[in-house]
């Protein structure tokens, strides 16, 4: 991700951190209430046809399946920019951007004396400018067959239950390139992300205080880029779409309930190349998914083979609900005392395993479902993470993850340097330069003498070769540009890609180095030499898990923006503390934290730490803006 967007709600003290909030549920809700189920108001209303462009097609698949569409009383989804057949017994959902290209489509199809359509639901997906509504209006015989004419406010599309993205793809192309400078790409994409991210507000009718990391440069004679100034733009991008927020939606707050802090990837560079050890990163860095599928083999029909299944790890699945943020060895046990507990209440499971001499593996399990029809569910969700597990833990085990896993945390707390990175690579590339014969020959000998030649087959992966050179650069940029980092980059055998890679993250994490370093000669002498770290280990914490101890930055910031201790010189805010939070005394420090005050917010249901809105949730998330338009 080039961006980060994080944001707390301000009614509670126990503030979740790692995820981005903002709920799915918000944008299933406001899809199928707001939109479909509202066309659906007269009594004698037919089948209807969804029309999206390629964005809002994007938009409602994340949140909506075929079926959830259908129940509300679509028959036919097509496409904005293709040519449709003509269905004037019909009504037509349009749901798209407030473009001029969408509008221009929109009147052509619903002017004149014949147009495609009965009647047109049009729902934006961000705010429209007035003088495309006005374009709208003029046309008598477009308004006489507009049924309804709202604004969504729902541009953004959700990852989970936890996280959404504003899918933005050339973000870096046209925001931190060296052509950036006086480009119209830069301005566009600042503008594009901010009308997203502030539609995420009005989905859920929040209005947050905007903090942002303000642009650092190396000296007072060093220019300010563009390239330093995206957080800064793209905060007060996004505060002016909120402040517009406040006079056209009703019922939005006119004060703030919650805080957004907007960053760049400069705070934390390792941060995604660093193994992450939770059960949910686990499956997305070492198994081959394509988003949330997984592809699971399960024994055909006829019991004589397998099949190939594809399957959604999503918050329906209660076991990976439960499960995606905890360590993967957790998981692990977890997984295999749901296996016996659901065994020792079945009677029909227990016998089974009797039959399998009390071993219970993934294929087992499969055939379970065919023999017990009526568990076929929870077995079916039972044993695709079992399989799951088997398989992370055979590839952790394969490509010596823990090894390498131990090291990346020992670099990033201090505890290792360059001579513990020299050592790791001596001792696992062995084989490197064997022949191939004699890498055969220690292969066969190492089914026979596993601990013998245990050692000597412990080669290591090409990618994490190169996560662990990134993350020993973005900690020891100086030695990676000296000869010392070019021979450690051969001793590792990277390609010449893979070292421009390494030499970027240098450039990178040299650029920050020098930000917040200081000059002068230190008087203090040490007799031994002590390890750089970038992470402080956290007093009175302790894991049970190892490899859990690393961190992210963004998650010190959120705790320190919940507590209301943000450094003052390092992040500001766009705007003084409304009504709402100047009742703090003068005296009192400016360290309290504004989130500790009662919240304003307008959602009615609260629900101890967690704030998403129920799935039965009715209330509307749109402002009508032509309520004339209704068919006579």
């Amino acid at each position: 991700f080039i961006m980060f967007f994080f944001f707390l709600l301000a009614y509670s003290n126990k503030f979740q951190i790692y995820h981005l909030f903002v709920h799915s549920c918000c944008t299933y809700v406001g899809l199928l209430n707001e939109m479909l189920r509202s066309t659906r108001q007269n009594k004698g209303s037919t089948w209807k046809v969804l029309i999206m462009d390629k964005l809002t097609v994007k938009i409602m698949s994340s949140s909506c399946k075929m079926g959830d569409i259908t129940d509300q009383g679509v028959s036919l989804v097509e496409d904005l920019y293709k040519r449709r057949q003509p269905l004037p017994s019909m009504d037509a959902i349009y749901f798209m951007q407030p473009t001029k290209q969408n509008i221009d489509i929109f009147m052509s199809n619903m002017s004149g004396k014949r147009p495609l359509y009965k009647k047109a639901y049009i729902f934006f997906s961000s705010p429209i400018q007035k003088e495309w509504v006005a374009h709208i209006r003029k046309d008598s015989s477009v308004l006489a067959r507009v049924g309804a004419l709202s604004e969504m406010n729902l541009e953004y599309f959700a990852i989970d239950s936890q996280g959404f993205v504003t899918d933005h793809d050339k973000a870096l192309e046209e925001l931190f390139t060296e052509n950036a400078e006086g480009s119209m790409n830069y301005n566009s994409c600042i503008n594009t992300m901010a009308t997203r991210i502030a539609t995420v507000f009005a989905s859920m009718k929040e209005f947050p205080r905007v903090h942002y990391r303000v642009a650092r440069t190396i000296d007072a004679s060093t220019l300010t880029t563009l390239r330093d100034l995206v957080p800064t733009k793209l905060a007060a991008s996004v505060w002016n779409c909120l402040a517009r927020y406040k006079s056209i939606i009703p019922e939005f707050p006119q004060t703030e309930t919650c805080e957004l802090l907007i960053v760049d990837r400069s705070i934390d560079q390792i941060a995604p190349v660093i193994h992450e050890w939770t059960y949910d990163a686990m499956c997305h860095d070492l198994l081959s998914m394509d988003g949330n599928k997984y592809v699971q083999e399960v024994p055909n029909t006829s019991g004589s083979g397998t099949e190939k299944k594809e399957v959604l790890l999503e918050d329906h699945d209660p076991i990976w609900f439960e499960l995606r943020d905890v360590h993967v060895a957790d998981a692990n046990l977890r997984l295999h005392e749901k296996m016996r507990d659901f065994i020792s209440k079945n009677k029909a499971a227990q016998l089974h395993q009797a039959r399998t001499n009390g071993e219970l593996s993934t294929k087992e399990l499969q055939k379970m479902v065919q023999a017990l029809p009526q568990y076929t569910d929870q077995i079916d969700k039972l044993s695709l993470h079992v399989e799951i597990a088997e398989k992370l833990f055979d590839i952790i085990k394969e490509e010596h993850l823990k090894d390498v896993g131990q090291l990346e945390q020992d670099l990033v707390f201090g505890d290792a340097g360059s001579k513990e990175v020299i050592d790791f690579f001596r001792t696992h590339q062995v084989i490197i330069n064997w022949t191939t014969t004699n890498k055969m020959l220690v292969l066969i000998l190492s089914r026979y003498h596993t601990d013998m030649f245990e050692d000597l087959i412990q080669d290591i992966s090409r990618e994490n070769k190169l996560r662990l050179l990134m993350i020993y650069a973005a900690i020891n940029p100086e030695k990676i540009q000296s000869e010392k980092g070019a021979k450690l980059m051969q001793l590792a055998g990277l390609s010449a890609d893979d070292m421009i890679a390494v030499n970027n993250m240098r450039c990178i994490c040299a650029h920050e180095t020098k930000k917040s370093s200081k000059g002068g000669f230190p008087l203090k002498f040490e007799i031994r030499k002590k390890k750089r770290g970038i992470r402080k280990e956290r007093i009175g914490e302790e894991s049970t898990w190892t490899l859990s101890r690393f961190y992210p930055i963004l998650e010190d910031l959120i705790e320190k923006l919940s507590k209301g201790e943000l450094p003052k010189d390092e992040y500001h805010c766009m705007s003084d503390p409304s009504s709402s939070f100047r009742g703090i005394s003068s005296s009192m420090s400016a360290r309290t934290s504004p989130a500790h005050q009662p919240a304003q917010s307008m959602r009615s249901r609260r629900t101890g730490g967690t704030w998403a809105r129920p799935r039965n949730s009715d209330d509307g998330y749109s402002r009508r803006l032509c309520t004339e338009a209704r068919v006579k």
